[in-house]
């Protein structure tokens, strides 16, 4: 298989694996602690290859996501666009960050996600949640470097093939 393939299967397989975890159906008890798998897939993504996602690359992931999900059309797409633009904004300090300062900055991300939320769900009129909806960041940012290292793992196993 030669290296674009490879790349780009890598790429949208690991979207599509992170919207099936998304999709996962989960007890009403434990909901609150699945993290945004979407999110810290395109996440890594930016931080690697910031020319494949781009804002309106997140927008329109947004929207499948909402489309799927059967969300108020347009909150995941706010959401992911709000979150790529920083870490496009930030990715030559994010970038080289060891894995513990990126784990922190990724907590901090996925915090400011929980507070887009609040405001839309503000906005559309949508009871507030409870506390437990502070939970998932903290499980994404425990997941975030499992994330990063299979990720970049696979990109590096791939790379060794070529040579």
């Amino acid at each position: 298989m030669n290296r674009r393939r490879t790349q780009f299967l890598i790429f949208s397989g690991s979207i599509l694996l992170a919207f099936l975890l998304q999709l996962t159906p989960l007890p009403q008890a434990i909901i609150v602690l699945k993290p945004y798998w979407l999110a810290l897939v395109l996440v890594y993504w930016a931080i690697e290859t910031p020319d494949r996602v781009g804002l309106g690359f997140a927008f329109l992931l947004g929207l499948v996501a909402d489309v799927l999900t059967g969300q108020l059309l347009g909150e995941q797409s706010l959401r992911l666009l709000v979150m790529i633009f920083i870490v496009l904004r930030f990715r030559s300090r994010l970038r080289f960050f060891p894995i513990g300062q990126q784990t922190l900055a990724i907590l901090a991300l996925l915090l400011n996600d929980r507070i887009v939320v609040l405001m839309v769900r503000g906005f559309s009129g949508d009871p507030m949640p409870s506390m437990g909806f502070w939970i998932g960041p903290v499980i994404g940012m425990i997941a975030w470097p499992f994330i990063f290292l299979l990720l970049d793992d696979l990109r590096a196993r791939m790379r060794a093939k070529e040579t």
